[in-house]
Protein backbone atom coordinates (compact mmCIF):
# COMPACT_ATOMS: atom_id res chain seq x y z
CA UNK A 1 0.00 0.00 0.00
CA UNK A 2 1.09 3.54 -0.73
CA UNK A 3 0.29 5.64 2.29
CA UNK A 4 1.53 9.04 3.36
CA UNK A 5 0.35 11.23 6.22
CA UNK A 6 -2.31 13.62 4.95
CA UNK A 7 -2.01 17.36 5.19
CA UNK A 8 -4.32 20.27 5.52
CA UNK A 9 -3.96 23.32 3.31
CA UNK A 10 -5.94 26.28 2.12
CA UNK A 11 -7.11 26.58 -1.44
CA UNK A 12 -8.01 29.86 -3.07
CA UNK A 13 -11.80 30.06 -3.28
CA UNK A 14 -13.03 30.84 -6.78
CA UNK A 15 -16.75 31.21 -6.45
CA UNK A 16 -19.27 30.54 -9.17
CA UNK A 17 -20.01 34.10 -10.32
CA UNK A 18 -22.21 33.29 -13.30
CA UNK A 19 -25.53 35.05 -13.74
CA UNK A 20 -28.32 33.10 -12.04
CA UNK A 21 -31.97 32.84 -12.98
CA UNK A 22 -32.85 35.32 -10.25
CA UNK A 23 -30.24 37.64 -11.69
CA UNK A 24 -31.72 37.16 -15.14
CA UNK A 25 -35.18 38.06 -13.85
CA UNK A 26 -33.74 41.20 -12.25
CA UNK A 27 -32.10 42.28 -15.50
CA UNK A 28 -34.99 41.70 -17.90
CA UNK A 29 -38.78 41.49 -17.90
CA UNK A 30 -39.16 37.77 -18.61
CA UNK A 31 -42.87 38.17 -19.34
CA UNK A 32 -41.83 39.98 -22.51
CA UNK A 33 -38.80 37.82 -23.22
CA UNK A 34 -38.16 34.96 -25.59
CA UNK A 35 -35.69 32.64 -23.88
CA UNK A 36 -33.55 30.21 -25.84
CA UNK A 37 -32.63 27.51 -23.36
CA UNK A 38 -30.11 24.71 -23.90
CA UNK A 39 -31.17 21.59 -22.04
CA UNK A 40 -29.72 18.10 -21.95
CA UNK A 41 -32.78 15.95 -22.65
CA UNK A 42 -30.71 13.10 -24.06
CA UNK A 43 -32.73 10.42 -22.28
CA UNK A 44 -32.22 6.69 -22.93
CA UNK A 45 -34.86 5.10 -25.13
CA UNK A 46 -36.00 1.49 -25.24
CA UNK A 47 -33.96 -0.68 -27.58
CA UNK A 48 -37.16 -2.51 -28.49
CA UNK A 49 -39.18 0.35 -29.96
CA UNK A 50 -36.76 3.29 -29.86
CA UNK A 51 -39.53 5.48 -28.44
CA UNK A 52 -40.18 4.52 -24.82
CA UNK A 53 -38.18 6.53 -22.29
CA UNK A 54 -36.44 4.11 -19.92
CA UNK A 55 -35.07 6.76 -17.52
CA UNK A 56 -36.54 10.26 -17.27
CA UNK A 57 -33.93 11.62 -14.83
CA UNK A 58 -32.70 14.26 -17.26
CA UNK A 59 -36.23 15.45 -17.95
CA UNK A 60 -37.04 15.77 -14.27
CA UNK A 61 -33.74 17.52 -13.55
CA UNK A 62 -34.67 20.59 -15.60
CA UNK A 63 -38.22 21.00 -14.29
CA UNK A 64 -37.28 23.61 -11.63
CA UNK A 65 -35.72 25.86 -14.27
CA UNK A 66 -38.64 25.42 -16.65
CA UNK A 67 -41.11 26.13 -13.85
CA UNK A 68 -39.26 29.31 -12.90
CA UNK A 69 -39.42 30.62 -16.45
CA UNK A 70 -43.09 29.63 -16.68
CA UNK A 71 -43.93 31.48 -13.46
CA UNK A 72 -42.22 34.58 -14.87
CA UNK A 73 -44.32 34.37 -18.02
CA UNK A 74 -41.39 33.78 -20.38
CA UNK A 75 -41.81 32.28 -23.85
CA UNK A 76 -39.29 29.45 -23.99
CA UNK A 77 -37.57 27.83 -26.97
CA UNK A 78 -35.79 24.60 -26.04
CA UNK A 79 -32.66 23.36 -27.82
CA UNK A 80 -31.37 19.88 -27.04
CA UNK A 81 -29.87 16.79 -28.62
CA UNK A 82 -30.62 13.08 -28.60
CA UNK A 83 -27.84 10.57 -29.22
CA UNK A 84 -25.09 11.10 -31.75
CA UNK A 85 -26.50 11.65 -35.23
CA UNK A 86 -23.92 12.29 -37.94
CA UNK A 87 -24.78 15.89 -38.67
CA UNK A 88 -27.94 15.12 -40.64
CA UNK A 89 -31.56 14.22 -39.86
CA UNK A 90 -32.08 10.68 -38.59
CA UNK A 91 -35.54 9.64 -37.33
CA UNK A 92 -34.15 7.38 -34.60
CA UNK A 93 -32.57 10.44 -32.97
CA UNK A 94 -35.60 12.71 -33.18
CA UNK A 95 -36.79 14.56 -30.07
CA UNK A 96 -40.36 13.41 -30.82
CA UNK A 97 -40.40 10.64 -28.14
CA UNK A 98 -39.82 13.14 -25.33
CA UNK A 99 -42.57 15.62 -26.20
CA UNK A 100 -45.38 13.95 -24.25
CA UNK A 101 -43.38 13.19 -21.11
CA UNK A 102 -41.80 16.64 -21.09
CA UNK A 103 -45.21 18.29 -21.50
CA UNK A 104 -46.58 16.39 -18.50
CA UNK A 105 -43.63 17.19 -16.28
CA UNK A 106 -43.83 20.93 -16.87
CA UNK A 107 -47.64 20.96 -17.17
CA UNK A 108 -47.47 22.77 -20.51
CA UNK A 109 -48.33 21.71 -24.05
CA UNK A 110 -44.89 21.59 -25.65
CA UNK A 111 -44.96 22.33 -29.38
CA UNK A 112 -42.32 20.47 -31.37
CA UNK A 113 -41.00 21.84 -34.67
CA UNK A 114 -39.29 19.75 -37.34
CA UNK A 115 -35.99 21.63 -37.42
CA UNK A 116 -33.96 23.89 -35.17
CA UNK A 117 -33.38 26.64 -37.75
CA UNK A 118 -35.22 27.86 -40.84
CA UNK A 119 -38.65 29.07 -41.90
CA UNK A 120 -40.69 26.65 -39.77
CA UNK A 121 -38.83 27.76 -36.65
CA UNK A 122 -39.26 31.44 -37.53
CA UNK A 123 -43.01 31.04 -38.10
CA UNK A 124 -43.60 28.95 -34.96
CA UNK A 125 -41.61 31.22 -32.69
CA UNK A 126 -43.05 34.40 -34.15
CA UNK A 127 -46.55 33.28 -33.31
CA UNK A 128 -45.95 31.57 -29.97
CA UNK A 129 -48.05 32.78 -27.00
CA UNK A 130 -46.65 34.26 -23.82
CA UNK A 131 -45.57 31.39 -21.57
CA UNK A 132 -45.50 28.95 -24.48
CA UNK A 133 -42.82 26.29 -24.94
CA UNK A 134 -41.40 25.23 -28.30
CA UNK A 135 -39.08 22.24 -28.59
CA UNK A 136 -36.65 22.45 -31.49
CA UNK A 137 -35.63 19.32 -33.36
CA UNK A 138 -32.27 17.74 -32.50
CA UNK A 139 -29.57 20.41 -32.92
CA UNK A 140 -27.09 17.71 -33.93
CA UNK A 141 -29.04 17.13 -37.13
CA UNK A 142 -26.82 19.93 -38.45
CA UNK A 143 -23.03 19.61 -38.77
CA UNK A 144 -22.75 23.21 -37.66
CA UNK A 145 -23.72 22.25 -34.11
CA UNK A 146 -20.71 20.16 -33.13
CA UNK A 147 -18.38 22.19 -35.37
CA UNK A 148 -19.61 25.39 -33.69
CA UNK A 149 -20.05 27.08 -37.06
CA UNK A 150 -20.90 30.75 -36.75
CA UNK A 151 -23.57 30.63 -39.47
CA UNK A 152 -25.48 27.88 -37.71
CA UNK A 153 -25.07 29.53 -34.30
CA UNK A 154 -26.41 32.81 -35.68
CA UNK A 155 -29.43 31.10 -37.27
CA UNK A 156 -30.13 29.23 -34.03
CA UNK A 157 -30.32 32.53 -32.16
CA UNK A 158 -32.07 34.70 -34.74
CA UNK A 159 -34.57 32.28 -36.27
CA UNK A 160 -36.25 31.75 -32.90
CA UNK A 161 -36.04 35.45 -32.02
CA UNK A 162 -34.20 34.87 -28.75
CA UNK A 163 -33.82 37.93 -26.53
CA UNK A 164 -31.94 36.11 -23.78
CA UNK A 165 -30.31 32.73 -23.14
CA UNK A 166 -30.19 30.10 -20.40
CA UNK A 167 -27.93 27.06 -20.27
CA UNK A 168 -29.11 24.28 -17.98
CA UNK A 169 -27.30 21.50 -19.86
CA UNK A 170 -24.33 20.77 -17.61
CA UNK A 171 -23.79 17.43 -19.34
CA UNK A 172 -22.76 19.23 -22.54
CA UNK A 173 -21.09 22.27 -20.97
CA UNK A 174 -17.62 20.87 -21.69
CA UNK A 175 -18.36 20.99 -25.42
CA UNK A 176 -17.77 24.20 -27.38
CA UNK A 177 -20.78 23.59 -29.61
CA UNK A 178 -22.99 26.11 -31.36
CA UNK A 179 -25.89 25.70 -28.91
CA UNK A 180 -23.67 25.86 -25.82
CA UNK A 181 -21.05 28.44 -26.77
CA UNK A 182 -21.33 29.97 -30.24
CA UNK A 183 -24.97 31.04 -30.00
CA UNK A 184 -24.40 33.55 -27.18
CA UNK A 185 -22.55 35.89 -29.56
CA UNK A 186 -25.80 36.46 -31.45
CA UNK A 187 -28.10 37.12 -28.47
CA UNK A 188 -27.97 40.68 -27.16
CA UNK A 189 -29.73 40.01 -23.87
CA UNK A 190 -28.46 38.34 -20.68
CA UNK A 191 -27.05 34.80 -20.66
CA UNK A 192 -27.67 32.89 -17.44
CA UNK A 193 -27.16 29.52 -15.79
CA UNK A 194 -30.22 27.43 -14.97
CA UNK A 195 -30.79 25.90 -11.55
CA UNK A 196 -29.26 22.55 -12.53
CA UNK A 197 -26.14 24.18 -13.95
CA UNK A 198 -25.87 26.38 -10.87
CA UNK A 199 -26.15 23.36 -8.57
CA UNK A 200 -23.51 21.39 -10.47
CA UNK A 201 -21.06 24.28 -10.29
CA UNK A 202 -21.84 24.92 -6.65
CA UNK A 203 -21.14 21.38 -5.56
CA UNK A 204 -18.31 20.33 -7.85
CA UNK A 205 -16.39 23.60 -8.02
CA UNK A 206 -17.10 24.19 -4.35
CA UNK A 207 -15.65 20.80 -3.50
CA UNK A 208 -12.38 21.46 -5.27
CA UNK A 209 -11.98 25.22 -4.85
CA UNK A 210 -13.14 25.81 -1.28
CA UNK A 211 -13.92 22.46 0.35
CA UNK A 212 -14.87 21.72 3.91
CA UNK A 213 -11.91 19.59 4.97
CA UNK A 214 -10.77 16.87 5.06
CA UNK A 215 -11.41 16.51 1.31
CA UNK A 216 -11.32 12.96 -0.05
CA UNK A 217 -11.42 11.89 -3.68
CA UNK A 218 -12.44 8.31 -4.46
CA UNK A 219 -11.30 7.46 -7.97
CA UNK A 220 -12.05 4.22 -9.76
CA UNK A 221 -12.72 2.85 -13.20
CA UNK A 222 -10.92 0.49 -15.50
CA UNK A 223 -8.31 2.68 -17.15
CA UNK A 224 -5.74 4.89 -15.49
CA UNK A 225 -5.22 6.80 -18.75
CA UNK A 226 -8.65 8.43 -18.47
CA UNK A 227 -8.09 9.46 -14.85
CA UNK A 228 -4.51 10.78 -14.93
CA UNK A 229 -5.56 14.46 -15.32
CA UNK A 230 -8.03 14.09 -12.44
CA UNK A 231 -5.49 12.39 -10.16
CA UNK A 232 -2.88 15.03 -10.96
CA UNK A 233 -5.38 17.80 -10.21
CA UNK A 234 -6.57 16.13 -7.01
CA UNK A 235 -2.99 15.79 -5.75
CA UNK A 236 -2.97 19.58 -5.42
CA UNK A 237 -6.33 19.78 -3.69
CA UNK A 238 -7.11 16.66 -1.64
CA UNK A 239 -6.18 15.44 1.79
CA UNK A 240 -6.93 11.83 0.79
CA UNK A 241 -7.15 9.97 -2.52
CA UNK A 242 -8.60 6.45 -2.50
CA UNK A 243 -7.96 4.49 -5.67
CA UNK A 244 -9.88 1.43 -6.88
CA UNK A 245 -11.07 -0.18 -10.08
CA UNK A 246 -8.99 -1.76 -12.79
CA UNK A 247 -6.51 1.09 -12.85
CA UNK A 248 -4.96 -0.08 -9.57
CA UNK A 249 -3.01 -2.75 -11.43
CA UNK A 250 -0.95 -0.18 -13.31
CA UNK A 251 0.09 1.17 -9.91
CA UNK A 252 0.91 -2.32 -8.65
CA UNK A 253 3.00 -3.02 -11.73
CA UNK A 254 4.87 0.22 -11.07
CA UNK A 255 5.52 -1.05 -7.54
CA UNK A 256 6.94 -4.30 -8.89
CA UNK A 257 4.03 -6.52 -7.84
CA UNK A 258 2.64 -9.45 -9.81
CA UNK A 259 -0.86 -8.85 -11.14
CA UNK A 260 -1.73 -12.12 -12.89
CA UNK A 261 -3.96 -11.49 -15.88
CA UNK A 262 -5.39 -8.27 -14.46
CA UNK A 263 -6.00 -5.27 -16.67
CA UNK A 264 -2.93 -3.10 -17.11
CA UNK A 265 -1.96 -0.25 -19.41
CA UNK A 266 1.70 -0.92 -20.07
CA UNK A 267 2.34 2.60 -21.37
CA UNK A 268 0.93 4.08 -18.15
CA UNK A 269 3.08 2.17 -15.66
CA UNK A 270 5.80 4.81 -15.44
CA UNK A 271 3.14 7.51 -15.05
CA UNK A 272 1.57 5.55 -12.20
CA UNK A 273 4.95 5.40 -10.49
CA UNK A 274 5.35 9.15 -10.92
CA UNK A 275 2.00 9.77 -9.25
CA UNK A 276 2.95 7.61 -6.29
CA UNK A 277 6.07 9.71 -5.83
CA UNK A 278 4.11 12.93 -6.33
CA UNK A 279 1.69 11.94 -3.57
CA UNK A 280 4.63 11.40 -1.23
CA UNK A 281 6.20 14.72 -2.17
CA UNK A 282 2.94 16.65 -1.73
CA UNK A 283 2.03 14.90 1.52
CA UNK A 284 -1.21 13.48 0.20
CA UNK A 285 -2.66 10.39 1.84
CA UNK A 286 -3.05 8.23 -1.26
CA UNK A 287 -4.36 4.73 -0.61
CA UNK A 288 -4.36 1.71 -2.90
CA UNK A 289 -6.24 -1.50 -2.01
CA UNK A 290 -4.49 -4.02 0.21
CA UNK A 291 -6.62 -6.94 -1.00
CA UNK A 292 -8.59 -7.72 -4.14
CA UNK A 293 -11.24 -10.16 -5.29
CA UNK A 294 -9.80 -12.17 -8.18
CA UNK A 295 -11.51 -14.36 -10.77
CA UNK A 296 -10.32 -17.13 -13.07
CA UNK A 297 -12.13 -15.49 -16.01
CA UNK A 298 -13.98 -12.30 -16.89
CA UNK A 299 -17.46 -13.73 -16.49
CA UNK A 300 -20.35 -13.26 -14.07
CA UNK A 301 -20.14 -16.93 -12.99
CA UNK A 302 -16.34 -17.04 -12.64
CA UNK A 303 -14.68 -18.73 -9.67
CA UNK A 304 -13.64 -16.01 -7.24
CA UNK A 305 -11.53 -15.58 -4.12
CA UNK A 306 -10.04 -12.77 -2.06
CA UNK A 307 -6.26 -12.41 -1.92
CA UNK A 308 -3.73 -9.84 -0.77
CA UNK A 309 -2.16 -7.69 -3.44
CA UNK A 310 1.09 -9.60 -2.94
CA UNK A 311 -0.62 -12.90 -3.72
CA UNK A 312 -2.52 -12.49 -6.99
CA UNK A 313 -2.28 -15.93 -8.67
CA UNK A 314 -0.93 -16.35 -12.18
CA UNK A 315 -3.77 -16.55 -14.70
CA UNK A 316 -6.30 -14.83 -12.41
CA UNK A 317 -7.52 -11.26 -12.73
CA UNK A 318 -8.67 -8.73 -10.16
CA UNK A 319 -12.27 -7.59 -10.51
CA UNK A 320 -13.08 -5.91 -7.18
CA UNK A 321 -11.51 -4.53 -4.02
CA UNK A 322 -11.50 -6.81 -0.98
CA UNK A 323 -13.06 -6.46 2.50
CA UNK A 324 -9.86 -5.24 4.19
CA UNK A 325 -9.65 -2.44 1.64
CA UNK A 326 -13.31 -1.54 2.20
CA UNK A 327 -12.65 -1.33 5.94
CA UNK A 328 -9.61 0.88 5.41
CA UNK A 329 -11.37 3.14 2.91
CA UNK A 330 -14.39 3.37 5.22
CA UNK A 331 -12.29 4.86 8.01
CA UNK A 332 -11.15 7.63 5.68
CA UNK A 333 -14.68 8.22 4.40
CA UNK A 334 -16.11 8.53 7.90
CA UNK A 335 -13.42 11.03 8.91
CA UNK A 336 -13.92 13.21 5.82
CA UNK A 337 -16.06 16.32 5.48
CA UNK A 338 -16.22 16.46 1.67
CA UNK A 339 -16.09 13.40 -0.60
CA UNK A 340 -15.97 13.32 -4.39
CA UNK A 341 -16.44 9.92 -6.06
CA UNK A 342 -15.77 9.19 -9.71
CA UNK A 343 -15.48 5.60 -10.94
CA UNK A 344 -16.53 2.22 -9.47
CA UNK A 345 -14.29 0.03 -7.33
CA UNK A 346 -14.82 -3.08 -9.44
CA UNK A 347 -16.92 -4.73 -12.12
CA UNK A 348 -20.18 -3.94 -10.33
CA UNK A 349 -22.23 -5.17 -13.30
CA UNK A 350 -21.37 -8.71 -12.07
CA UNK A 351 -22.99 -9.37 -8.68
CA UNK A 352 -19.99 -11.36 -7.44
CA UNK A 353 -17.74 -8.32 -7.97
CA UNK A 354 -20.07 -5.53 -6.89
CA UNK A 355 -19.55 -5.72 -3.13
CA UNK A 356 -16.69 -3.24 -3.00
CA UNK A 357 -18.48 -0.58 -5.03
CA UNK A 358 -21.74 -0.97 -3.12
CA UNK A 359 -19.94 -0.94 0.23
CA UNK A 360 -18.27 2.36 -0.62
CA UNK A 361 -21.64 3.76 -1.71
CA UNK A 362 -23.17 2.64 1.60
CA UNK A 363 -20.36 4.24 3.60
CA UNK A 364 -20.89 7.51 1.75
CA UNK A 365 -24.62 7.28 2.42
CA UNK A 366 -23.93 6.81 6.13
CA UNK A 367 -21.64 9.81 6.54
CA UNK A 368 -22.55 13.39 7.41
CA UNK A 369 -20.03 14.68 4.88
CA UNK A 370 -20.87 16.50 1.66
CA UNK A 371 -20.99 13.65 -0.86
CA UNK A 372 -20.72 14.23 -4.60
CA UNK A 373 -21.01 11.45 -7.18
CA UNK A 374 -19.92 12.14 -10.75
CA UNK A 375 -19.33 9.96 -13.79
CA UNK A 376 -21.76 7.65 -15.54
CA UNK A 377 -20.65 4.38 -13.97
CA UNK A 378 -20.48 5.83 -10.46
CA UNK A 379 -23.98 7.24 -10.78
CA UNK A 380 -25.26 3.94 -12.19
CA UNK A 381 -23.71 2.05 -9.27
CA UNK A 382 -25.27 4.36 -6.66
CA UNK A 383 -28.65 4.08 -8.34
CA UNK A 384 -28.36 0.30 -8.57
CA UNK A 385 -27.63 0.26 -4.84
CA UNK A 386 -30.74 2.46 -4.27
CA UNK A 387 -28.64 5.07 -2.47
CA UNK A 388 -28.87 8.02 -4.85
CA UNK A 389 -31.21 9.93 -2.55
CA UNK A 390 -28.67 9.63 0.27
CA UNK A 391 -25.99 11.63 -1.59
CA UNK A 392 -25.64 15.40 -1.42
CA UNK A 393 -25.31 15.67 -5.17
CA UNK A 394 -25.48 13.32 -8.14
CA UNK A 395 -23.85 14.91 -11.17
CA UNK A 396 -25.71 14.76 -14.48
CA UNK A 397 -22.55 15.16 -16.54
CA UNK A 398 -19.85 12.51 -16.69
CA UNK A 399 -17.39 14.22 -19.02
CA UNK A 400 -18.25 17.69 -17.74
CA UNK A 401 -17.80 16.72 -14.10
CA UNK A 402 -14.46 15.07 -14.90
CA UNK A 403 -13.20 18.19 -16.61
CA UNK A 404 -14.32 20.37 -13.71
CA UNK A 405 -12.44 18.07 -11.33
CA UNK A 406 -9.42 18.46 -13.58
CA UNK A 407 -9.67 22.21 -13.08
CA UNK A 408 -10.61 22.97 -16.66
CA UNK A 409 -12.82 25.85 -17.75
CA UNK A 410 -15.99 24.56 -19.41
CA UNK A 411 -16.85 26.45 -22.64
CA UNK A 412 -20.58 26.32 -21.92
CA UNK A 413 -19.99 27.95 -18.54
CA UNK A 414 -17.44 30.51 -19.72
CA UNK A 415 -19.97 31.71 -22.33
CA UNK A 416 -22.45 32.86 -19.67
CA UNK A 417 -22.58 36.35 -18.19
CA UNK A 418 -20.91 37.17 -14.92
CA UNK A 419 -23.26 37.88 -12.04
Amino acid sequence: MQRVISRGFRSSARKNNKLSLDGLAAKTDLSKAKVLIRLDLNVPLSKKDGKTITDDTRLRAVVPTMNFLKEKGASVVVATHIGRPKGEPDPKFSVEPIVSAFSKLIDTDVIKVNDCIGDEVRQACKGMPQGGVILLENVRFHKGETKNESGFAEALAKDCGATCYVNDAFGTAHRAHASTEGVVKYISGPKAAGFLMEKELKYIKGAIDAPTRPLTAILGGSKISTKIPVIESMLDKCDNILIGGGMIFSFYKAMGLGIGNSLVEEDMISKAGEMIQAAKAKGVNMLLPTDVVVADKFEADANAKTVSIQSIPDGWLGLDVGPDTVAEFSKIIQSSKTIVWNGPMGVFEFDAFAKGTFAIAQEMANTDAITIVGGGDSVAAVEKAHLADKMSHISTGGGASLELLEGKVLPGVAALDEA
